[in-house]
Order: C-alpha cells, then sequence, then structure tokens
C-alpha cells in the first residue's frame, strides 16, 4: 500500500471545508493509492450468489440442503412432543440471533461484506457444520472414546479432546468454500474475522435449539417449558464467549494459514490462533474433567474462561481491523484533499467507537450531535460508495453531506 504523509492545510476557525491547495500531481497519487488499495483488498466487490460453474457453488449448497434434511430428521421426531415449548423458546434464540446479528454487522463499518455472503456464512454454521459435519462426528468418536477408556473418561474429557477438532475444522470447511465463491470480496484477516462470527452465529444458533429441544424431555417431561427455559438462558448467557468467539479467533488463525493477495501467508501466527481457539473450546468443554472433585467451582473456573475468551477476541479484532481503518484512511484521501469531507471526520469515520462517540459529543447542541452522527454515516457510505465504476453512487452520497451540513448550519 501506498504511504503518503502529507494532508491538506485547512482553515482552523471554523474547521470549513475549503478545498485544499494540492497540486494536480499530489491528487493524482492519491487516487493512484485508493485505486490501488481497492484492487488489492477488493474494497466495494460485490457477492454473485449463482454460480453454477464454480465447483464450491455445488459442494456448498449440497452439504447445506443434506444439514438442512438431517435437521429436519432430528428435530421432527424430538421437538414434536413439546411442539409449543420449542416454539417459544425459537422465537426467543431469533431475537437473540438478530441482536447477534447487529452487533456484528454493526462491527463490520470499514469495507463492509455483502449481506448475501454473512447470509451464506450463517447458513453453513447452522446446516453444514452443525448436522451435515459436527454431530455425526461427535456421536462417532464419543463413542469410541466411551469403548476404549471408558464412560467415565468419556463423559469427563470426551467433548473437551472431540468437539473443538471436529467443529472448529467443519466450520473452518465453511470458510474455504466461501473463500472460493468469493475470492475477490474476502481477501483481508478481517474479513474472515466477521465471516468466522457469523458462521459461529449460525452454529450456535442450531445447538441452542437443539439443546432446548432436548432438555424439553428431561424429568419424563413433566415440566417441559422450565426445562427448556433454564437451559435456553444458561445457553444465551455464554453464547457470545462461545461459538461466535471461537469461530471468528479461529477463522482469522486460518485465514492466516491460506494468504490471500491483500495478506502474506503467517504460519505461526495462523496455526497459533487456531490452537487458541480449539484450546477455549476445550477447557470450555472439559470443566468438570478438570475440576474433578472440585466440580462445585466449576461457576469460577467457566467465568475465567469467558474473561479469557473475551480478552483473546478483542486482541484478534484490534489485530485484524487494523489494516482496514489504513486502506478506509486511503480511499478516503482524494476527498479530503479536494475538501469534500474533512480530516477530522476522516478520522473520526476511520477510528474506534470511541472517537467516533466523541466526534459526536462535540455538538453542542442535540441538533448538532445529530448532525453529527449523520455526517459520520454519511463518510461511511462515500467510502462504500467511491469505488464505484460510474460514480453516481458516489456523486448522491456527497450531495446528502452537504445536505446535511446545509440542515446543521441552519
Amino acid at each position: 500500500m501506498i504511504r503518503l504523509d502529507f494532508w491538506p492545510r485547512r482553515r482552523a476557525d471554523d474547521g470549513s471545508r475549503a478545498a485544499a491547495a494540492v497540486s494536480t500531481a499530489e491528487l493524482r497519487l492519491l487516487r493512484d493509492a485508493r485505486a490501488e488499495v481497492v484492487a488489492r483488498s477488493g474494497w466495494g466487490e460485490r457477492f454473485t450468489v449463482y454460480q453454477p460453474r464454480n465447483a464450491a457453488f455445488w459442494v456448498f449448497w449440497v452439504l447445506a440442503l443434506g444439514g438442512a434434511w438431517h435437521a429436519a430428521t432430528v428435530f421432527g421426531s424430538a421437538a414434536r412432543p413439546f411442539a409449543s415449548t420449542v416454539v417459544i423458546d425459537g422465537f426467543m434464540l431469533a431475537l437473540y440471533a438478530a441482536l447477534c446479528w447487529w452487533i456484528t454487522h454493526t462491527m463490520d463499518r470499514y469495507s463492509t461484506l455483502p449481506a448475501a455472503l454473512a447470509v451464506h456464512a450463517v447458513v453453513w454454521g447452522g446446516l453444514a457444520a452443525t448436522f451435515f459435519f459436527a454431530i455425526q462426528a461427535n456421536d462417532a468418536v464419543l463413542t469410541l472414546w466411551g469403548k476404549n477408556f471408558g464412560q467415565a473418561f468419556a463423559a469427563d474429557w470426551g467433548a473437551g479432546l472431540t468437539a473443538p477438532v471436529t467443529e472448529e475444522f467443519s466450520k473452518g470447511i465453511g470458510l474455504v468454500l466461501l473463500i472460493t465463491l468469493a475470492s475477490r470480496v474476502i481477501r483481508t484477516t478481517f474479513d474472515a474475522f466477521i465471516l468466522g462470527a457469523f458462521i459461529g452465529l449460525g452454529f450456535e444458533v442450531v445447538e441452542d435449539l437443539l439443546y432446548v429441544t432436548q432438555s424439553a424431555g428431561a424429568q419424563f417431561g413433566t415440566d417441559p417449558f422450565r426445562s427448556a427455559f433454564f437451559v435456553l438462558v444458561l445457553r444465551l448467557v455464554t453464547g457470545v464467549a462461545g461459538h461466535l468467539a471461537y469461530s471468528a479467533i479461529f477463522a482469522t488463525g486460518l485465514f492466516l494459514l491460506i494468504g490471500s493477495p491483500a495478506q502474506r501467508r503467517r504460519v505461526l501466527p495462523g496455526v497459533g490462533l487456531m490452537l487458541l481457539a480449539m484450546l477455549f473450546h476445550s477447557a470450555w468443554d472439559s470443566v468438570s474433567g478438570i475440576l474433578g472433585p472440585f466440580v462445585d467451582w466449576s461457576i469460577v473456573l467457566e467465568l475465567g474462561i469467558m474473561a479469557a475468551v473475551g480478552v483473546a477476541v478483542v486482541l484478534v479484532f484490534r489485530f485484524a481491523v487494523r489494516p482496514e481503518k489504513d486502506d478506509m484512511r486511503t480511499v478516503l484521501a482524494p476527498e479530503v484533499a479536494t475538501g469534500v469531507i474533512t480530516r477530522e471526520e476522516s478520522d473520526a469515520a476511520c477510528s474506534t467507537r470511541h472517537a467516533r462517540r466523541r466526534f459526536v459529543r462535540r455538538g453542542v447542541t442535540w441538533q448538532e450531535r445529530r448532525a453529527r452522527g449523520a455526517l459520520l454515516r454519511a463518510v461511511g457510505d462515500l467510502a462504500h460508495a467511491v469505488p464505484d465504476a460510474d460514480g453516481t453512487c458516489a456523486d448522491r452520497v456527497r450531495h446528502d453531506l452537504e445536505r446535511i451540513r446545509g440542515g446543521a448550519a441552519s
């Protein structure tokens, strides 16, 4: 990526967007840097859903539909006696999924991935990874643990030794297929991080629904709603530090291992992150085996694991998002140079949530703060619209910027 330290000077009196005195050569250099970023990172590329000439398209949907058929078989037999309980808890899970979708989508604020690609990730996690691979593999391997080492060993350690491998790699297969389907879109580690979170979301929601369905029949089905609701609450509380986090970390590591035109291969960090995700997953599933006779302290260990997972996710997020911020600054640099936006607006749009909040709070009145928030959203829209070939969308966003400023001034 071409790095430029020059930024146009502006009048300091009112932060106005007076056109900067930049030469034609400097502006051309900025636009060339932007074109290089767009070509390298896949910025603004679109995802084609129907790709009949791509073998990955058929593999993806055959495995996803196979998982859907298996899911219908499992839920059809297990949920029928407790249909009302499963429907109510399923509705609550849908609300939880919508909240997690919104949070994950909000995190993806720089080179935003197409919504259709995120839907594919959720479908893979919820159908293929769960029912085509993980459930069947887990059942087979757990049976082997029990036959060779006894049922007590299988109960304490079987899940912790099996699920991290079968489940994380089943989700990783989905990432590889999505990269094959959208090789011009998925170019950075942050793309992999976000897609991994979406895959984990699909896996988490469907697995939670399966646990809720099975728990409804506990105690001979005497109180299905209470039994299922207790499991549902427990799964929702621990869910964000579960498959969403494991998958985001694992997918980031897998992408580093694979590499792309925008990300050189980094084998050791990639393998390290994949192992870290599996280690967290294994520790969570092996709490009873780790504690042994002190199993009453399981809540302490579980909280510790959740805290460690949270710290790891934040660190991996910061590592993965940094190049995206730099790319967005480069994409917006010509707009800063020509006075379309100010450097302050560009810095806020390309920075953290706290920096954007500080930018908004600099407004004196609530109308000014609302206008500043709208400005930041418009700057983000401009960054996404600039790579369009015909420039129509970018011109429309520039017009929106002028309208927002005009409304704020009046």
